[in-house]
């Protein structure tokens, strides 16, 4: 078996069972024990499973911090995705978008595309598209409002999304995990997003590198519901792997 194979099949084994030691992972796949330590090494440098000592386990679980601090991290990241992300959208078309800093990085592009329609949940993504020369149609959900993230949620929020259909929902996300799927920190935002998607011909998740092999508290999607993910820096390869199994073209 391939190293790139094998690597992949630990990290679905160990996502799977919560943890492996080095001698039982050796002798699953008939390797030597400095061969699965070498394969740990490698997949915990991508963020894909925790090394230990004598094994691995999965990778914790994510807290995101406040918008503000968010909005710093990886900026650049966050631009060049915003800029892969204009050539799938066309004059005209209709798009949800949820909140996020990412998604926010998206709108202030976006804004310069004509006749789009926005459907959000958030107030920033919505001030941003309005102030751009694309002379974008904004329709903004209400529910209960949360200050720090300027965004509606619950189930006001969620039932108006049901009343529309769009070509595409763009959303962001805490975590991209090859055996989960996609999944946000916070589950009334997990909720906007399935809403979303549910509502969607096209799901668009843009999300940074770093977003690749973490998980977070709830799940979103699976992976193969993820038409495309558009990121500053392709995946490592057995994660790869993984997405082109499921059909998610990268962009």
């Amino acid at each position: 078996m391939k190293p790139k194979r094998r690597q992949a099949r630990i990290a679905e084994l160990v996502s799977r069972k919560g943890g492996a030691t080095v001698d039982a992972l050796a002798q699953e796949f008939a390797v030597s024990a400095e061969t699965i330590r070498r394969d740990l090494g490698e997949l915990a440098e991508q963020g894909i499973i925790q090394k230990v000592h004598g094994g691995a386990r999965r990778s914790p679980l994510i807290a995101e911090g406040s918008f503000v601090e968010r909005m710093a991290e990886n900026a650049g990241a966050k631009d060049e995705i915003a800029q892969k992300l204009v050539p799938l959208v066309v004059a005209g078309d209709k798009l949800f978008m949820d909140t996020g800093s990412t998604t926010l990085a998206c709108a202030s592009r976006l804004s310069r595309v004509p006749g789009l329609t926005v459907i959000t949940n958030s107030v920033r993504v919505a001030n941003v598209l309005s102030a751009g020369e694309g002379k974008t149609e904004i329709i903004l959900l209400g529910g209960a409002f949360r200050s720090d993230n300027g965004e509606t949620v619950g189930p006001m929020t969620v039932e108006q999304i049901r009343g529309f259909q769009a070509d595409h929902a763009v959303i962001t996300v805490a975590a991209v995990d090859a055996s989960i799927g996609a999944m946000d920190a916070q589950i009334e935002e997990a909720h906007i997003a399935r809403a979303m998607i549910d509502c969607s011909h096209q799901l668009i998740v843009v999300a940074d590198s770093t977003k690749f092999g973490r998980k977070a508290s709830f799940r979103v999607c699976k992976l193969d519901e993820i038409d495309v993910i558009v990121t500053d820096r392709p995946p490592a390869p057995a994660f790869a792997t993984v997405m082109e199994k499921a059909r998610v073209a990268l962009r």
